[in-house]
C-alpha cells in the first residue's frame, strides 16, 4: 500500500530585503525572536540541521539535512520529527524561495512529501501560517508573536 502524500505552499510579502529574510530563517539568535525556536546548522549542503526550542522542556523537535543553499534566495532542507529521525520515510522537504519584489521581498515556503492525515501534516498546515506571519511582523516592526510555547500568567 502506497502512503498518500500532501504538500503545502505559503507565500507572503515582507517589507525587508532578501538578505534579512534569509538571515531570519538561518540565524538562531534571530529565529528565536519570532519562532520560539532556533534553526541550528552550519548551512552547507549535506549538513545536519535541527529545530531547537529555546527552553529546556523539549530541546530538539525537528531534524533534517541541508539539501541546497543559495543565499539569500533559496534554502532547501529535509524535515522530520526528532522521534522519527531513524525512519527515512518520515522525512518531508521544505523549500524557501526568497525573491526581491517591488514592495520588499516575496517569500514562498513549500513543504512537500508529508504523509496525508499525519500529525506532522496537521501541525505544518497550522504552524507555517503562524510562523510566517510572526516572521513578517518581526522583520517589519521588530516584534514577532510569542511562539515559544511558554505559559504566561495573567
Amino acid at each position: 500500500m502506497t502512503t498518500q502524500k500532501t504538500s503545502f505552499v505559503y507565500v507572503t510579502y515582507i517589507a525587508s530585503t532578501p538578505e534579512k529574510v534569509f538571515e531570519a530563517i538561518t540565524k538562531p539568535e534571530i529565529c528565536r525572536q519570532y519562532w520560539g525556536h532556533e534553526n541550528v546548522s552550519d548551512w552547507t549542503p549535506g549538513s545536519d540541521w535541527s529545530h531547537v526550542r529555546d527552553n529546556d522542556e523539549r530541546p530538539t523537535e525537528i531534524v533534517g539535512k541541508v539539501m541546497e543553499v543559495a543565499s539569500p534566495n533559496r534554502l532547501v532542507i529535509t524535515w522530520a520529527g526528532a522521534s522519527s529521525a531513524d525512519n527515512p520515510d518520515a522525512y518531508s522537504r521544505v523549500t524557501f524561495e526568497i525573491e526581491p519584489h517591488a514592495n520588499g521581498t516575496r517569500l514562498s515556503v513549500s513543504h512537500e512529501d508529508l504523509e496525508r492525515g499525519s500529525g506532522m501534516a496537521n501541525g505544518v498546515s497550522k504552524g507555517w501560517p503562524l510562523v510566517l506571519s510572526s516572521l513578517k511582523s518581526y522583520l517589519e516592526t521588530g516584534t514577532g508573536f510569542d511562539l515559544s510555547g511558554r505559559t504566561k500568567s495573567a
